[in-house]
């Protein structure tokens, strides 16, 4: 498929569906700035899905409690981040068993060849071994791409290393459609062209991670005021004092130039201006206030939602009825296409 294939956005009103994986304690700065506050965008406009791929999380071993805390924390940081679960509808991925029934056949549709082609299952088992890599790792794209078929959406909100998942998506799609008639809407991927690529604060080579190698490369949503300001104001730099927007020869100050961009809304060639002639300290000081200010509310949020965990259950359980309407239809008229025997 050529890249005009993906020119167009979908109109205004149709539907997009997108998820964060709940891998770790707390979204970082990265989820944040290149996910979380585009699919907030999304929701004015669009009939917006969004979720927690638990299922995906036990591709690699997980503590069952600890995957139920991380659960929980990430529903509460899509809230505090400015997911309205009245305007959006929000849920995990588990409480919806659609997932599962329509994974199956989008791994039956699937070559092999075709899904020892996609990147993170590579990537995953050449670090830990083909012959100890879970079968799940291998198929889970085709789950991803049930996710995403079931909601029949015009739009997927990605980013450009996920871009290969719409890509299976999309085939998948045609190939139903062309063995089994018309089901599934093609959908497209939307990558934001204003979406901020966010590097690891102690190794500007890397993007910010939940795996990183130093936590203190990685600012956590859910971090406190210092620990935001001391991992902030101890980032990597570069050679040389100017501060100039170069991610070639100047990383690390590039990576802060972009972050602060992103936090203010304002143009990376206005911040350079102001601070010619200045050193690294005033901009990380600077920027770090800055970061404190904007992250405070959505981890003072966050943890409040936390404290009810009941009323958060709730919400999730919501959203899981509405998204179990679209799927449960979705998924009759696959099973009936694929010559299933109707259940009485």
């Amino acid at each position: 498929m050529t890249e005009g294939t993906h020119s167009s956005q979908p109109a205004a009103g149709a539907r997009v569906l997108s998820g964060m994986q709940p891998s770790g304690d707390s979204l970082h700065l990265g989820n944040y700035l290149g996910a979380l506050i585009h699919w907030v965008r999304t929701q004015e406009t669009y009939d917006a899905f969004f979720f927690i791929p638990d299922m995906h999380a036990i591709t690699v071993p997980q503590d069952p409690e600890e995957l139920r805390t991380r659960i929980r924390r990430t529903a509460a940081q899509y809230i505090a981040g400015g997911i309205d679960p009245d305007r959006s509808t929000l849920f995990v991925q588990s409480h919806v068993p659609e997932h599962a029934q329509l994974g199956w056949i989008m791994t039956c549709l699937t070559g092999m060849g075709e899904a020892s082609r996609m990147a993170q299952f590579k990537d995953k088992s050449a670090k830990q071994g083909v012959d100890s890599a879970g079968v799940g790792l291998f198929t889970y794209p085709m789950l991803q791409a049930a996710d995403i078929l079931l909601y029949q959406p015009h739009g997927v909100p990605v980013g450009e290393d996920q871009k290969q998942h719409v890509e299976l998506t999309r085939n998948l799609a045609q190939r139903f459609n062309h063995r089994f008639g018309e089901t599934f809407r093609v959908p497209e991927p939307m990558i934001p062209a204003d979406g901020a690529r966010i590097y690891d604060l102690q190794n500007p080579g890397a993007k910010m991670s939940k795996s990183a190698s130093s936590p203190n490369g990685v600012l956590n949503l859910l971090d406190t005021d210092k620990q935001i300001a001391k991992k902030i104001k101890s980032a990597v730099t570069d050679d040389g004092t100017e501060i100039r927007f170069d991610p070639e020869t100047k990383p690390g100050v590039s990576n802060l130039l972009t972050i602060y961009s992103a936090l203010t809304g304002r143009p990376v060639a206005e911040i350079e201006a102001e601070y010619q002639g200045r050193m690294y300290g005033h901009l990380k000081v600077d920027l770090a206030d800055i970061a404190v200010e904007r992250l405070r509310p959505v981890r003072d949020r966050a943890e409040q939602l936390l404290d009810d965990p009941a009323e958060l259950d709730a919400l999730l359980s919501k959203g899981a009825a509405k998204a179990r309407q679209v799927a449960s239809a979705t998924l009759a008229e696959v099973y009936e296409k694929v010559g299933f025997l109707p259940a009485h």
